[in-house]
């Protein structure tokens, strides 16, 4: 038995809940550099604002319904999701944290003691205690119902409570009876128009389709999906999050750049983020790659993007050997008098810690100490925040960040930001 557990439009909610004064209005947040809006409360869709719409075109629009837009503060959502996370933890049995506003939960246990709708909404209760933040709780048998289960809790959360439990098969034909195929977790656009043509329109219809024909027509995905939808659990539970096989660090920058410097800088510093992370993942890598590129779009201008990569004899994890390898990357693909929209740096070829083989014929053999270095910095950066300790490479005023003008505080994670009551 599973629950899903899925935050109520998360960027918005996080935002809100520190601005008591925006209750009931409409809140949004934008993507990288201002460009699009990807996050929008139920206010914000009443008042017609278009997801994934630039927020340029829509400037008019908020000013005459109050919508308020936010920049993205990646530091304050990835804060919040690990509260709800961790109290999740503290409440179910065991917990898979599927995407950073969403987990998963295995029930199994858990109904042979409680009456599980309760339970949904003693979840529910705890998490707004702790958080401010409202979700919604999907249960059912297998992880597709779950979802499907979630969605009909948000969708009518005033019948519902929040909370809808598909534990009874009638309940569960009444409710996939009124959702249309697209619905379906899984199925996109181009399958849920196929499966339209040939007359499958129905979550219903498509639970009561002939396996034979759609294992005929379309993939395997699909098959497990509708074996889902019948209550046959095909989907397992991933408690932890399975290892990485590649790390990209990438950003389109605030202003085009044109000075090799910028670029430099901008390379640098995404390959210590990608340095930070493959040592939370406890890997070595021997692959590593930049990559450049213009605007795909500028009407003046001819296109230019471009990669390349190297391959390190000797698997590492020290900052300082991959940014000498994203430099000397960067270095053979950079070209003079193009304005660069974006770069970046990934990661490759994974090793686990302890069984990289060294090479006896390696021109630059593993640094001294160079572990307990990295482990000095990272120790740092995580207890005092973020870039307390950077490579001189990463630059000091940065030109090349992205814009972040609507940005709000970092409440919970910075002691200068903190609300004073």
């Amino acid at each position: 038995m599973f629950a899903l557990v899925d935050v109520n439009s998360f960027y918005a909610s996080c935002e809100a809940i520190f601005r008591p004064d925006l209750k009931g209005k409409p809140v949004v947040v934008l993507s990288n550099n201002d460009g699009c809006i990807i996050a929008r409360n139920a206010e914000a869709k009443n008042c017609g604002v278009q997801m994934g719409g630039p927020y340029f075109k829509q400037k008019d629009l908020f000013r005459q319904k109050g919508v308020v837009a936010f920049s993205s503060n990646y530091e304050l959502y990835a804060d919040m999701s690990y509260r709800v996370m961790t109290t999740l933890e503290e409440i179910c049995p065991r917990v898979e944290v599927y995407s950073i506003d969403e987990a998963f939960c295995d029930l199994s246990g858990v109904r042979n003691c409680r009456n599980l709708k309760e339970f949904g909404r003693e979840i529910r209760d705890v998490l707004l205690q702790r958080t401010h933040l409202t979700v919604g709780v999907g249960i059912a048998q297998t992880k597709t119902l779950a979802k499907l289960a979630n969605h009909a809790a948000k969708k009518w959360p005033l019948e519902s409570g929040g909370v809808v439990d598909l534990s009874g098969r009638e309940r569960q034909r009444q409710l996939m009876a009124a959702f249309p195929v697209s619905e379906v977790w899984g199925i996109g656009r181009r399958i849920s128009k196929k499966l339209d043509a040939m007359g499958i329109k129905t979550t219903l219809q498509l639970a009561d389709a002939d396996i034979r024909f759609i294992r005929k027509h379309f993939t395997v995905v699909l098959e497990r999906t509708v074996r889902e939808l019948r209550g046959e659990s095909c989907l397992g539970f991933e408690e932890f999050a399975p290892t990485k096989q590649e790390i990209i660090c990438s950003r389109s920058f605030g202003e085009r750049l044109t000075e090799y410097e910028h670029m430099r800088q901008a390379i640098c510093s995404y390959a210590a983020r990608a340095a930070e992370k493959l040592r939370a993942e406890h890997q070595y890598c021997r692959h590593i790659s930049a990559f450049v590129k213009t605007s795909a779009f500028s009407a003046n201008e001819p296109y230019y993007g471009n990669q390349a990569m190297v391959k390190l004899l000797t698997p590492t994890q020290d900052t300082r050997d991959i940014i000498a390898a994203a430099t000397r990357c960067l270095e053979a693909i950079w070209r003079s008098g193009q304005h660069y929209q974006k770069g970046g740096v990934m990661l490759g070829d994974f090793f686990s810690q302890g069984i990289a083989q060294l090479n006896l014929f390696d021109e630059n053999p593993p640094r001294a100490n160079s572990e307990m270095l990295m482990q000095v910095i990272d120790g740092i950066n995580q207890k005092k925040g973020k870039g307390t300790i950077y490579f001189a490479g990463q630059g000091i005023e940065q030109p090349w960040q992205m814009k972040r003008a609507m940005l709000s505080p970092r409440y919970t994670t910075r002691a200068s930001d903190v609300l004073r009551v």
